[in-house]
């Protein structure tokens, strides 16, 4: 990975205006940001003269039924001549925002919305765009175009999403498992006592640790998009995944890339309700992931083991590391590990990931969970929702259990007539045919050794100082199979974990 590159502190913003500025800038850096390559579903067209000067105006649409999501874009010609407009939403019941002129645009959900506007239902019927318009000078003619886009469930991703944090290609290392006050989350308050705990201070724990994505994964809720719509505007170098934890009688899973209402209220051998929660979060295009599923589960621990029947065809990824009880080993016999490597060698492609469960970003004792550790360390096209979601389920994903933002772990499979697979890939192979390999692993820790795991052989070796190690002549695996690689400490406790080159054997004579 680049070295992260924080920007400069910005000098505190005086008064609202400057505050509002700042946030438009992040919403909407173009001032027409909304439109994603989408033409919008209404346009409404107009213009104020001076006998608009210090007026309001209602532009009235319809919002259709099945919508759950609307976005508004204003823009106007008035600037040389200093015209103002500012911006505000009705529903058919109540008012629903105001951002005055220091927005172009706004978003509003049932889950979220931008800041200065109230997520919830968006009811059918009769809407009202409501323009202020502070200033027109006595000769001005502006005129204004506000454009209108509507969302419904089931359409595919969400493109508020689609903004990258950053654009370029390259290892992203994030912790995909966090709780905050929304849920069970719980810190010291001010005055030491118990509190549900502020989500900024799980911001601040992840650029403390030098993460470049999060998920506020709470429990069956999504009450934090609105928390995480303002914060972002602030931490604005952290990508924030929209995340839930669906937690059931039979099993905990995340559900990554959408705010979307989902049922988690399945019963105890419900797998019809498990499918159709697959099918929701499908239809989304979000990311589903079973989590921490080899915990017992009891009075200690509700429904925290996975033992829901279950199509695994539909599972992208299993949390396979989780830190939240420290005690028992991230990589113990309460890990993923067993159930993944099972699942690997039924034929399933399923990406392992890893997520820390903090719920206490304050505490830094060695029995709790930190955030950032373990770490899952993804290579994307850019920093963004859709491609760290997209590298998710390529595979190219290391586990990174040691805290030490300067890990690496990556490694590609080549044959001798030039093909090659890294991690995620696969490689289709004759009976016999061999393999060079070559592992590279970065800081990895004094005394660290590579290890193999899977159908290409036993390997276990000393990593050498530069990390990088070339296999040659490996044999190929006798059935269709897997290997991948992982770091281990002098002692055996993991360090990075690595995902699985897919192996396919060809027929005899193929």
């Amino acid at each position: 990975m680049k070295p992260r590159r924080n920007p400069p502190r910005r000098p505190a913003l005086r008064g609202l205006p400057a505050l509002w500025l700042g946030l438009l800038l992040l919403l909407f850096p173009s001032g027409v940001a909304l439109a994603q390559g989408r033409e919008a579903d209404l346009v409404l067209r107009g213009e104020v003269r001076r006998p608009d000067h210090q007026t309001f105006r209602e532009l009235p649409f319809r919002v259709p039924a099945g919508v759950d999501r609307l976005r508004v874009e204003l823009s106007h010609d008035g600037g040389a001549t200093k015209t103002v407009l500012d911006l505000g939403v009705r529903d058919p019941t109540r008012f629903r925002g105001w951002s005055g002129g220091a927005r172009t645009g706004f978003e509003i959900g049932e889950s979220g919305a931008t800041p200065g506007y109230l997520p919830g239902p968006l009811p059918p019927g009769r809407w009202r765009v409501v323009l202020g318009i502070p200033n027109v000078r006595p000769d001005a003619v502006a005129r204004y175009t506000v454009r209108i886009w509507f969302r419904r469930p089931g359409t595919g991703p969400d493109p508020a999403f689609e903004r990258p944090v950053r654009e370029a290609a390259g290892w992203y290392r994030g912790d995909l498992h966090l709780h905050t006050g929304h849920s069970d989350g719980r810190c010291p308050s001010v005055t030491g006592q118990p509190a549900p705990c502020p989500a900024f201070l799980t911001f601040e724990a992840a650029r403390a640790a030098g993460l470049d994505f999060i998920a506020l994964s709470e429990h069956n809720t999504t009450s934090q998009a609105g928390a995480l719509a303002e914060l972002s505007t602030h931490f604005d170098d952290l990508l924030v995944l929209p995340a839930r934890e669906v937690t059931t009688f039979e099993g905990h899973a995340n559900v990554y890339g959408t705010w979307a209402p989902l049922d988690f209220r399945l019963g105890k051998g419900d797998a019809a309700g498990l499918a159709r929660l697959l099918d929701a979060a499908e239809g989304e295009g979000a990311l589903v992931a079973p989590n921490h599923p080899g915990l017992p589960s009891g009075e200690v621990c509700m429904g925290c083991g996975w033992s829901a029947t279950t199509d695994w065809s539909r599972i992208p990824a299993l949390e396979v590391v989780s830190g939240g009880v420290p005690a028992l080993g991230m990589d113990g016999a309460f890990s993923g590990l067993a159930l993944w490597n099972r699942l690997l060698d039924q034929g399933r492609r399923v990406t392992g990931i890893a997520g820390s469960d903090t719920h206490d970003p304050t505490r830094t004792d060695p029995m709790s969970p930190q955030v950032g550790r373990p770490a899952t360390v993804v290579f994307a096209r850019s920093l963004g929702v859709p491609d760290i979601l997209a590298g998710i389920r390529s595979g190219r994903v290391f586990l990174d259990l040691s805290g030490n933002r300067a890990a690496r772990l990556d490694y590609v499979a080549r044959t001798r007539d030039g093909r090659s697979a890294a991690m995620g890939g696969e490689l289709s192979l004759a009976p016999g045919e061999v393999l060079d390999v070559t592992v590279t692993a970065a800081g990895a820790g004094e005394g660290a050794r590579l290890r193999a795991v899977g159908g290409i052989g036993a390997i276990d070796m000393p990593l050498p100082p530069g990390g990088e190690v070339r296999l040659e002549g490996l044999a190929a695996p006798d059935k269709a199979s897997w290997f991948r690689f992982e770091v281990v400490g002098p002692g055996g406790a993991r360090r990075l974990i690595g995902n699985p080159v897919y192996v396919r054997l060809k027929p005899p004579g193929a």
